[in-house]
């Protein structure tokens, strides 16, 4: 995997939407962005509106390759998630950033960006905080982030408050919102998921809803490629009467108990306030043992 320049202070980066509108104004993300020395351009999306996109599919197409040609523009934070990439993901050309290759920073429905730059160029991107949710993130998941983008070293140690399934295990780090990655199965977006460490989140789905995806993983053959599983926040899950009978962990042992590789849940990443930073496709070696969790990078 390719990973891009990491920043220095006096960097320029941008800000776009490739997805839903934003809410308000971002002035607290830019603040600190600004306290990291970096120099923040605002794309036309910022404060577009488009029914519940952040313009139309042109604009925000078009606000993306505008920052992807920008040689000067050393990362690009996706504002929100949402819903909306996917829908522009085949109107951009991605010729500049396989040539002069940059950050492409968030997570949620960013989740179609991070798979397909790992499907189609082997380039590494960074799953963490977006500008929409940095005033609600923790200080940890703030830190990491900044330590992401200007290439300190990050490492995972925690105990999670549900066991996982004992076990060491070493590849290239793939995933993100589970939803999505399901949605580019067979798409060219949707990565090689052989020998590698899969981390899933996912938000406001029913409990049926989270269980029929990951039928979706199984069958298709992806839950037996992979070396080790990582289960992010799954957060804002709905139930009906009668419920479903499962939990997310019960769900995740049952559709991989055939299979020997580690798995650990509760990671601190995802729809969550403390959603400490990922640097998807760089090699990371895993290890769980009981509630004990050990994630730190080796290249």
């Amino acid at each position: 995997m390719i990973c891009p320049p990491y920043l220095k202070k006096g960097d320029k980066v941008a800000i776009t939407c490739p997805a839903k509108k934003l809410p308000h104004g971002i002035d607290d993300a830019v603040g600190l962005l600004e306290s990291w020395g970096l120099e923040v351009i605002l794309g036309d999306t910022v404060t577009a509106a488009h029914h519940q996109f952040a313009g139309t599919d042109e604009l925000r197409a078009k606000d993306l390759q505008r920052f992807l040609d920008d040689q000067n523009i050393k990362a690009i934070f996706a504002a929100r998630g949402g819903y909306g990439t996917v829908r522009i993901i085949d109107r951009l050309d991605f010729s500049s950033l396989k040539q002069s290759p940059k950050w492409i920073v968030g997570f949620s429905d960013i989740t179609v960006l991070h798979a397909h730059l790992q499907a189609t160029l082997n380039l590494c991107s960074i799953h963490g905080q977006m500008p929409l949710t940095i005033p609600d993130g923790s200080k940890p998941s703030l830190e990491t982030l900044r330590m992401a983008l200007f290439g300190e070293a990050i490492s995972y140690q925690f105990n999670s408050a549900e066991m996982g399934k004992d076990g060491e295990a070493t590849g290239e780090l793939i995933g993100g919102n589970l939803s999505l990655m399901v949605n580019l199965n067979g798409s060219v977006s949707d990565p090689d998921y052989r020998d590698k460490i899969l981390f899933l989140e996912d938000v406001g789905e029913h409990l049926y809803a989270i269980d029929r995806l990951f039928w979706n993983l199984k069958r298709s053959g992806k839950l037996a490629q992979i070396k080790g599983l990582i289960i992010g926040g799954f957060t804002e899950l709905k139930d009906f009467d009668p419920p479903f009978g499962q939990g997310v962990r019960e769900i995740v042992l049952e559709m991989v108990k055939e299979y020997d590789y580690p798995i650990c849940f509760d990671f601190p990443a995802g729809h969550v306030s403390d959603n400490r930073a990922l640097i998807l496709g760089k090699t990371v070696n895993l290890k769980v043992k009981q509630t004990e969790v050990n994630l730190h990078y080796i290249d």
